[in-house]
């Protein structure tokens, strides 16, 4: 390793955590290849070989959103505008019967803030699931949804979630972090719920026994300086609460919104992401190369830059291909473990709570063992 990064690789090693200058110094080192090499001994020295995938479905029941952030393509402002939507609970479980197949452990369920619905809707959601599909896990609402129902329902973030559970809620999905820096977060999200308000939310479901996901949204108007700051948050509430599982980088994606002028980011720019990330967040488990946004060769490679995860099959994904992703909107079981052993990882199905999961019993017991080696 270079002397530029020789005091960082010492930390490592020692397991000491990464300062803030330590972020902002891998951001902008020249080799992406050497802060690659940092990232995978830490991926390689928690996980080995291993890459996670689950069996998963999205469901967005409906895009009507009052919030008007101007990075996102997938939200309609009111009831009747062109392309806005909203499932009733019928049309909801229509839905998932046409896509659910037995075996599926995960349905993952993000919607806008639609102002036309009240609590009841939600709850009856959550209900018609674990009643009729009580094989998936329900991973829901992000914190800005659960912000939004304790604001619009005049309840407190316990209550709320306290409600969710018992209609069915296993955990939390980690959007709606977008960027935690005020000054970015004021010209791209500026009616929702402040970086404050949602670490809060997330601090309110671990200490109801909730696992949680986080995530960072990268390649708007951010600074190197606030997305390190931004993960120095999330690593902050993971020491107090241990409750994120899981960091998700995300990548803008342009079409169909009010920055569409800006260029993406590049692989470069993904592959360093996931990088730094992984090296940051020393008390969270899991980095996920996100699929969909990244596209799949460039999650293959992340493998190898510090991501252990590529989401699931996902079936079938809105929000990212709205704004417009050219990944495919789902993948098989077959194609997932296929690329991930073609990436040179050993592909590992995972619940959400990121418990093993095999269809059998001998191939459960030799992962057991990779993995309890590890």
């Amino acid at each position: 390793m270079t002397s530029p990064l020789a005091e960082i690789e010492a930390k490592l090693e020692s397991c000491v955590p990464l300062s803030f200058d330590d972020g902002c110094q891998l951001w902008n080192h020249h080799n992406l290849l050497e802060v690659g090499l940092l990232a995978n001994r830490v991926r390689e020295r928690l996980h080995g070989n291993i890459t996670y995938y689950n069996w998963n479905l999205h469901l967005n029941s409906t895009n009507v959103c009052e919030a008007n952030c101007i990075f996102c393509s997938f939200a309609r402002l009111k009831t009747g505008m062109p392309q806005a939507y909203t499932m009733s609970i019928e049309q909801a479980h229509d839905w998932i019967a046409e896509r659910y197949h037995p075996g599926m452990t995960e349905i993952h369920i993000v919607n806008g803030l639609n102002p036309d619905l009240d609590f009841q809707y939600y709850l009856d959601l959550l209900r018609m699931i674990r009643r009729d599909f009580p094989e998936l896990h329900i991973k829901a609402f992000t914190a800005v949804e659960i912000h939004y129902f304790a604001q619009k329902y005049n309840m407190s973030y316990a209550a709320v979630l306290e409600n969710l559970v018992q209609a069915g809620l296993g955990s939390l999905p980690g959007g709606g972090a977008e960027i935690f820096a005020p000054r970015a977060r004021q010209k791209l999200c500026r009616d929702k719920v402040d970086a404050d308000g949602w670490l809060e939310v997330h601090r309110a479901a671990h200490q109801l026994g909730l696992r949680s996901n986080c995530t960072m949204l990268y390649g708007t108007i951010e600074t190197i300086e606030e997305r390190v700051d931004h993960l120095m948050r999330l690593r902050e509430l993971q020491s107090e609460t241990k409750g994120f599982q899981v960091f998700i980088p995300l990548a803008f994606h342009a079409d169909g919104n009010r920055l569409r002028n800006l260029a993406p980011p590049t692989g470069v720019e993904d592959l360093r992401t996931i990088a730094v990330s992984r090296l940051m967040l020393d008390n969270i488990p899991h980095i996920k190369a996100y699929w969909v946004m990244l596209g799949v060769k460039t999650a293959q490679t992340a493998q190898f830059f510090g991501a252990n995860d590529m989401d699931g099959t996902v079936t079938e994904e809105k929000v990212y291909h709205m704004a417009g992703s050219h990944a495919p909107q789902s993948l098989s079981i077959e194609e997932l473990k296929r690329v991930i052993r073609c990436a040179g990882r050993e592909p590992v199905e995972r619940s959400t709570t990121y418990k093993l999961i095999s269809r059998d019993a001998t191939a459960h017991a030799a992962v057991a063992e990779v993995i309890s080696a590890v």
